[in-house]
């Protein structure tokens, strides 16, 4: 409470807003309310939004239930940002995130099938289950992945503007980061490099006013997000992140300007997360009162009653896309329990780049009596594989219940050690093991 008080006389001083009256952070208001679209495209983007918001509330429930493991971040509240920019995206533009982008793969056209099986750890996942929940990646939609460094994905997306350069391609770079990535030093490289060499990229903040549990006015003594880079050559501009409209024709221009113009651009979407910075955030750094003033303005219910209050919708439609992305979710979770786990043996493919060009150890793998390149673990014979396997059981959930059960005594023979390199393992028999010699 007392770091809730903090904050809130911080914000008064610095005089920015954090309201969700549809005004940026530095108290800019919002522009007049966008026309709607087709028909055709309304329902897509209520149906986009509608998705991401039943699988994030089930994303959060399996999480719960142990089916997903590491690290969850749900985007609950910011669909339209997401949906909003990515709408406007060609197929060949280029989309990074950060560690909260469940979403933006399934706005990109990933199947939400394969995004709940990577964060089910499962081989039908997006990476095969390697990457769980922070590290979703599809290059097939030229969606290049979420990072959980902050501000680790501003200098990568300068390096794809870079490429479409170097390719002759017109393909534009959207890079959308939070709000606490400003204040990393690859904020400030990546934009100065980005004017100096005129790079095809929309940086794009995703402002949802805390930096994990630190609100915007006590990190970053410029609250205006959208002028945090003009001073190195990258003017932005602040929009309305909780309407999906407003951010579809702000966007637009700035792909627009970054394609013919070659002129790297920042947005400010001004949004929030309903839910903690991830699934382990107690929230002790912001009122209820605040997350409920936001609510009011969500950003689904809010379209869809434009969209009935104008026309283009009945009620009966947006019932039926409600049913839809349940069900769209829940067979999601059907594959993802169904898909099975990556076989052990596989642990280090697609990691390193080995042959004779390539000559060394990358890895190494101790769980043998002799320790072998891990990137050769399945040459390594039937014992190499039979001790990894063991090893797996023991890390199991009913092995650990078992122990706990048991006053935590860990088996010997169910759980062996690593052999360290320069020693060897016992033979049968022997009472102990052979002492390093020398």
């Amino acid at each position: 409470m007392a770091q809730s008080k903090a904050s809130s006389t911080a914000k008064k001083k610095s005089g920015a807003s954090r309201s969700a009256d549809g005004k940026a952070g530095n108290g800019k208001a919002a522009g007049a309310k966008p026309k709607l679209p087709s028909k055709k495209e309304a329902r897509g983007l209520l149906q986009r939004m509608m998705i991401i918001r039943r699988f994030e509330e089930e994303a959060g429930r399996q999480y719960q239930k142990a089916k997903a493991g590491g690290f969850l971040h749900l985007a609950i509240g910011e669909e339209a940002t997401i949906v909003g920019t990515t709408s406007v995206m060609r197929d060949d533009d280029y989309l990074i995130g950060t560690y909260r982008t469940h979403g933006h793969a399934i706005a990109r056209g990933t199947d939400p099938k394969r995004v709940m099986s990577e964060l089910f750890g499962r081989e039908g996942g997006t990476s095969g289950g390697r990457g769980g929940s922070m590290h979703i990646f599809d290059l097939e939609r030229r969606f290049m992945g979420g990072y959980g460094i902050v501000g680790g994905t501003l200098p990568l997306a300068a390096g794809l503007g870079l490429a479409s350069d170097y390719k002759g391609e017109d393909s534009v770079t959207v890079c959308m980061f939070g709000d606490g990535a400003t204040n990393t030093g690859n904020f400030g490289e990546t934009m100065n490099l980005a004017a100096l060499w005129k790079l095809p990229v929309v940086f794009l903040v995703e402002n949802n006013l805390y930096g994990m549990g630190t609100s915007l006015e006590r990190h970053s003594a410029v609250t205006d997000l959208s002028e945090k880079a003009s001073c190195l050559g990258v003017p932005g501009e602040s929009v309305d992140g909780m309407d999906v409209l407003a951010v579809r024709e702000c966007v637009s221009e700035h792909i627009r300007k970054a394609r013919e113009n070659r002129q790297p651009t920042m947005v400010e979407a001004f949004t929030y997360r309903y839910r903690g910075h991830s699934a382990a955030d107690p929230e002790v750094y912001r009122e209820r009162e605040e997350v409920e003033e936001w609510q009011r303005k969500d950003p689904i219910e809010s379209f869809a009653r434009r969209l009935v209050d104008e026309g283009p919708l009945s009620e009966s439609d947006v019932e039926g896309m409600r049913e839809e992305a349940e069900r769209i979710v829940l067979e999601a979770v059907k594959f993802a329990d169904a898909s099975p786990e990556p076989d052990l043996a596989s642990l280090y493919d697609h990691l390193y780049v080995v042959g004779d060009q390539v000559p060394g150890w990358y890895a190494v793998d101790e769980r043998s009596p002799d320790p072998h390149p891990g990137e050769e673990e399945r040459e390594a014979g039937e014992r190499a594989q039979q001790l990894a396997q063991k090893g797996a059981a023991y890390a199991g959930p009913e092995a650990a219940a078992q122990r706990r059960d048991e006053g935590d005594r860990p088996d010997p023979e169910s759980a062996p050690g690593p052999t360290a390199p320069g020693t060897e393992a016992p033979e049968e028999g022997d009472g102990e093991p052979h002492e390093e010699s020398g």
